[in-house]
């Protein structure tokens, strides 16, 4: 806007009554909290690839609901900085900023939707998709001292009409003790910065041990876990350092510094 446009626009906010300027003043609060959701969003965007195909042959096009927009040259798809995330088509950016804070205070539901000035079903929604965010927050890489151990959960096959088993209730147990196909392997790794990482992993073998930490581990990590066989095994394959802790045995940490509990604790 040029500065004659801007003095006259001046003029006639000072023509305005209580009621217009108030409501010009939450015009101008929602265009600020939009800019600095747009802001921050923006700023995190580092991806250079479609997240659609994979592919980095991408371009700029124009701008949609305010974000950056790209398209990919391969598929011809496009997408933007939050595209594939919890957060894309969600409306109201301009509260996203105040939705964080509601998070952050640990209101209810209906606390939030009256601070927010919406409706409980949206506060609803915009809660569940916030929370859901971390998750796809994965590590790229691990440094210095890291830590990785196993955990199984029971096969869910909730909503399925067709089971190959018999159904059990909501936290029962396995039909057979100790590991079996009814249970699910799941791989968390964690280095001493809080940079963390997690893969369902289709068996618990080496070799998906070694295809999940391989990318995740540089050659200078060192690498602590239960002193699972498979894990040493993967670690030895990878070419990392590796010290096992024995937590059978009543052994928490070695040498005051290599143990798995920052893992496990997650």
């Amino acid at each position: 806007m040029r500065q004659r446009e801007l003095k006259k626009l001046k003029a006639m906010v000072a023509k305005l009554t209580f009621a217009q300027r108030r409501e010009l003043t939450d015009a101008l609060v929602a265009e600020d909290g939009a800019a600095a959701s747009v802001g921050i969003i923006e700023a995190q965007e580092k991806r250079a690839t479609c997240p659609h195909c994979g592919s980095e042959r991408v371009v700029r096009n124009g701008s949609a609901s305010d974000l950056q927009r790209y398209k990919c040259r391969d598929c011809s798809r496009t997408f933007n900085a939050l595209t594939g995330t919890p957060l894309a088509r969600l409306r109201q950016k301009s509260k996203w900023i105040a939705q964080a804070e509601v998070l952050r205070d640990g209101m209810t539901i209906t606390q939030a939707a009256k601070r927010l000035k919406v409706a409980r079903s949206r506060a609803f929604r915009w809660r569940h998709r916030f929370l859901a965010v971390p998750k796809t927050v994965q590590a790229q890489s691990l440094t210095g001292i890291a830590e990785a151990d196993e955990t199984f959960f029971l096969d869910s096959r909730e909503g399925q009409r067709r089971l190959d088993r018999k159904p059990r209730r909501r936290g029962g147990r396995a039909a057979k003790r100790g590991l079996s196909k009814e249970q699910v392997p799941v791989l968390v790794a964690r280095d001493r910065s809080g940079a963390t990482a997690n893969f369902i992993l289709v068996a618990d073998g080496k070799a998906d041990l070694v295809a999940a930490l391989k990318p995740l581990l540089p050659s200078d990590t060192i690498l602590c876990t239960d002193g699972s066989s498979v894990l040493a095994a993967a670690a030895k394959a990878i070419g990392v350092t590796h010290r096992p802790v024995n937590v059978s045995a009543g052994r928490r940490v070695i040498a005051g510094v290599y143990h798995i509990q920052n893992v496990c604790a997650r």
